[in-house]
């Protein structure tokens, strides 16, 4: 969706269907310079990315020796993730491989993660969450009609991991966020990620028909519980390698018969159906474009591939009713309801009570001293 007022970032692709976009008397976005900024710090110097990874190895292996486990690596069936469980497993460190299950796994998710299990003979656990509880959140969510539909599983999936990490005494969480294919990501896009726990109460008090019991969440004070008391650490390896996504997938499939899911994340078929077909029909947020504008500031691919490959739809429009059949039929709900609440105003996390400065705060405060 064009208006008269439209703009393009001429080094990126992110453009004006970010509200927060700002743009130089060069064309050039804050996104995009922000990220180039960060790539340019002393620690992402190739020597010096091999330094600290050769530490933090065997910071991993020091805090874990007599322990069964070194480290926890959470695995979702997508490339990041299990190209950093193979990675763990070259390094020679011990990590509990664990998957959080909110009952949306694609079939070929699931059988990329048994794959790596196998060949690599790591020990794996599936953290399976109560779907009734969670299938009330999540619907809570998707009334609410915020863009975050996935702050509920983004909040499970470090509670629980967090949770499984302190029951094991284990120091490390080793996850496969990395900056070559998420450096850029607008916060209206992607608010989630700072697992907001008053907003988050908010909506389900508002808008769910359930009760926070079995579904594990952590907030900003679980935060500070579990990094300073117990003394968990997030790690991001993908950053201190040569990570390149499109050659750590083929690499997948050559080595584990792993499958290829069709797009980011779409490991999980509700994320597929959001990320693909809603975020840009009714939020006008392609989220292709802060994909491509990461790769193409870490020199990926160029920006005119970056353009004809936005010229194609984000999703197969054969699917669309397909999938909100089977959507819909897995909310307990009927298709005329789901598309009552697809059609509702588009809303981001500004339009609710939020934690928002005092997060960003306190990660600050983290990186600065300990991060």
């Amino acid at each position: 969706m064009k208006t008269t007022n439209y703009k393009i970032c001429k080094v990126c692709v992110m453009d004006t269907s970010d509200s927060d976009i700002q743009l130089d008397k060069q064309g050039r976005c804050n996104h995009c310079t922000d990220f180039e900024n960060l790539l340019k710090q002393p620690k992402y110097d190739k020597a010096e990315q091999d330094r600290l990874l050769q530490e933090l190895i065997e910071r991993i292996k020091t805090k874990g020796q007599g322990k069964k486990y070194d480290c926890l690596v959470g695995i979702s069936g997508g490339v990041d993730s299990c190209y950093t469980a193979y990675l763990c497993h070259q390094w020679g460190l011990r990590p509990l491989l664990m998957h959080m299950d909110n009952g949306w796994n694609s079939d070929i998710a699931v059988k990329n993660v048994k794959k790596i299990v196998d060949k690599l003979g790591l020990d794996y656990m599936s953290y399976v969450l109560d779907w009734q509880e969670f299938r009330e959140i999540q619907l809570g969510f998707l009334k609410s009609s915020i863009v975050d539909l996935e702050m509920p599983t983004d909040i499970a999936i470090a509670a629980s991991q967090y949770e499984t990490a302190a029951k094991n005494g284990i120091s490390f969480m080793i996850s496969g966020g990395n900056f070559s294919g998420e450096g850029i990501l607008p916060l209206s896009w992607g608010y989630h990620v700072l697992k907001d726990e008053k907003l988050y109460r908010h909506i389900v008090k508002k808008y769910a028909k359930a009760k926070l019991k079995k579904v594990p969440i952590v907030g900003l004070k679980g935060e500070v519980y579990y990094k300073f008391i117990k003394g968990i650490k997030t790690v991001y390896p993908l950053n201190l390698v040569d990570y390149n996504k499109d050659e750590a997938r083929e690499f997948l499939k050559k080595e584990f018969d792993w499958q290829d899911y069709g797009g980011k994340h779409h490991e999980s078929k509700i994320t597929g159906f959001w990320q693909s077909y809603v975020m840009p029909t009714k939020y006008n947020m392609d989220y292709r474009r802060a994909t491509y504008s990461s790769q193409i500031v870490s020199g990926q691919i160029t920006r005119e591939e970056a353009l004809q490959k936005l010229e194609a739809l984000p999703y197969n429009p054969d699917n669309v009713e397909k999938d909100k059949a089977f959507i819909a039929k897995k909310y307990g709900i009927t298709i005329d309801k789901l598309n009552e609440y697809l059609m509702r105003p588009p809303k981001t996390y500004k339009d609710f009570p939020n934690d928002k400065k005092k997060i960003e705060w306190f990660y600050d405060l983290y990186r600065r001293f300990l991060g």
